[in-house]
């Protein structure tokens, strides 16, 4: 028989361990640096955790610089009013426009749970005959952030074996509750037999009065054969949208 020959295996080295990271020190940087790393922070966050870290950051934070360059950034068409009336910085006093920036008021829809998808939460409701109720869709809204509805009850699609009739009621409020300016409108109602219609109301508020501080959003419905149950407008979507134009 013949013999055969071992072999060996190659040693296995160990790979060297990675030397530990040292922590980046962002107090070692320059204010002006700081401020550019900072402004890519959630406004939320400078306002409810970079700001405890230290009077350094609290400063830097509760002054006009950072928010100004947010602002920069995000909105830039509101920079130069934003310049012009802002009141001047006092110590101790965070500026305003960090509560601005948080909000994000311009832009965005805000209303909040404009298709239902959180059911009634967040709307002043008045119940009539049998109240309103949350369902699904009969047609797909393009862009909607859910494909619910608020229905009426007996008493905008439309279920297509009752008509409805819809009314719509946007006022502009002072800090006081005054109304400044108010657009309603009720078309003409949608009538039975209409297979799933869908209708939408815009209006855009322009040389807007100075002093708003409320938007009020009010819809009505009622169907048009006075039947118990939920037949009547069927309401989703609905938005109120700033936005800034300077001339």
């Amino acid at each position: 028989m013949g013999a055969s020959a071992s072999r060996g295996r190659p040693a296995r080295v160990p790979a060297p361990e990675p030397e530990p990271e040292e922590a980046l020190d962002l107090s070692q940087l320059p204010p002006e640096l700081l401020l550019v790393v900072l402004s890519h922070v959630p406004p939320r966050t400078l306002l409810g955790c970079c700001r405890q870290v230290c009077r350094g950051w609290r400063a830097l934070v509760d002054g006009q610089a950072l928010w100004l360059l947010i602002l920069a950034r995000d909105h830039g068409t509101l920079l130069p009013l934003a310049r012009s009336c802002l009141p001047p910085a006092r110590a101790g006093r965070p500026c305003l426009l960090g509560r601005f920036c948080e909000r994000r008021p311009i832009g965005r829809n805000l209303i909040r749970n404009p298709c239902g998808q959180e059911g009634l939460r967040k709307w002043m409701v008045q119940h009539g005959g049998d109240g309103w109720v949350v369902e699904v869709n009969r047609s797909t809204v393009p862009g909607a952030p859910s494909q619910t509805c608020f229905v009426s009850s007996f008493r905008w699609g439309a279920r297509h074996d009752s008509g409805c009739m819809y009314r719509l009621l946007v006022q502009l409020l002072d800090a006081n509750q005054t109304v400044l300016d108010k657009f309603s409108a009720m078309p003409v109602p949608i009538q039975q037999w209409n297979n799933n219609v869908c209708f939408q109301v815009t209006h855009v508020f322009s040389n807007i009065k100075m002093g708003v501080r409320f938007v009020s959003f009010e819809h009505w419905g009622q169907d048009t054969q006075f039947w118990a149950g939920h037949y009547g407008a069927r309401v989703t979507n609905s938005s109120v949208v700033v936005r800034a134009q300077l001339s």
